[in-house]
């Protein structure tokens, strides 16, 4: 949305939809000359309403409003048959992979969660992935990152330990973890569209740096001009934090870790700049944010 507004010569005018029109954000982007539309995820009749008359549209699902992997497949089949109504040209469809296709509901190298899944909220939006080529929809599915928001608002940044210092904590070992900005993922997206037709029915991945824990500390260190150490834990020990969503965050992990060549393999930084010339790196992201960061 804020990179099509920056962008003078774009040839598409940005609608965004939310819940509330009243809020603070939505009257904020009003203001900045966007069309702010009503539309609710769980109700089919206002993405119908709201997707009508456009060209194409980003659709995206957030999981952690209410840990239910069921209604995330429930809002992606609202937003593609509300897509399909509208006949729109184009969509970008925000994915992640559905990670019981490399480890099976009964393989036990990690638990299943939820009775059917490994990372629910990985494999509910690989899943939906299939409502969108069913329908016909012109798609590209866009397979995202860890973000490195995350550090302020998701609570994975630096705690202190009982010894008082400070470290992230991530079942990785030393394998690298493929992270982008927010802002950059939707970047990513304008730069999908402005391609025209040439990723429609193509699965695509970003990211806007691959690094490891040990190598984030070093930065954070720097950047925070104080020690931040890198705690590497068993993805067991990580699913026992207690913290709402921490099984499915340490499976996540543990997908990372153990099929670390894959995963690092399909986010290609090379092509997330080629769509977004302005993607950052760590170092940029945190000289911008740092001071974001909630320390513990």
């Amino acid at each position: 949305m804020r990179a099509m507004m920056a962008d003078k010569s774009s040839s598409f005018r940005p609608r965004a939809l939310t819940r509330n029109i009243n809020s603070e954000k939505a009257k904020a982007l009003a203001a900045a000359g966007v069309e702010v539309v009503a539309a609710d995820a769980d109700e089919p009749g206002t993405v119908e309403r709201a997707f009508a008359g456009a060209y194409g549209a980003f659709c995206v699902t957030n999981f952690w409003e209410h840990f239910s992997p069921e209604r995330e497949l429930t809002q992606a089949g609202n937003m593609a048959r509300a897509a399909k109504t509208a006949e729109l040209e184009h969509v970008i469809w925000s994915t992640l992979e559905d990670t019981r296709k490399w480890v099976p509901l009964e393989d036990d190298r990690m638990p299943t969660l939820m009775g059917k899944y490994k990372v629910p909220h990985f494999d509910a939006k690989g899943e939906a992935d299939q409502i969108f080529r069913d329908l016909g929809i012109p798609t590209t599915f866009l397979v995202t990152s860890f973000y490195w928001d995350n550090l302020i608002y998701f609570g994975s940044g630096p705690k202190r330990g009982a010894d008082g210092k400070l470290a992230i904590t991530f079942p990785l070992d030393e394998k690298k973890l493929p992270a982008i900005a927010v802002e950059d993922i939707g970047k990513c997206a304008y730069g999908i569209f402005k391609h025209g037709r040439e990723f429609i029915g193509k699965t695509v991945a970003i990211a806007g740096e691959h690094l490891s824990g040990a190598e984030m500390a070093a930065a954070l260190t720097r950047a925070l001009g104080r020690e931040v150490r890198y705690n590497a834990v068993a993805p067991e020990a990580y699913r026992g934090f207690g913290f709402p969503g921490a099984e499915d965050l340490g499976n996540m992990f543990q997908f990372k870790r153990d099929f670390n060549d894959y995963f690092r393999r399909v986010r290609d930084i090379k092509f997330a700049r080629a769509l977004n010339p302005e993607l950052q790196t760590f170092e940029e992201w945190l000289a911008r944010h740092k001071d974001q960061i909630p320390l513990e």
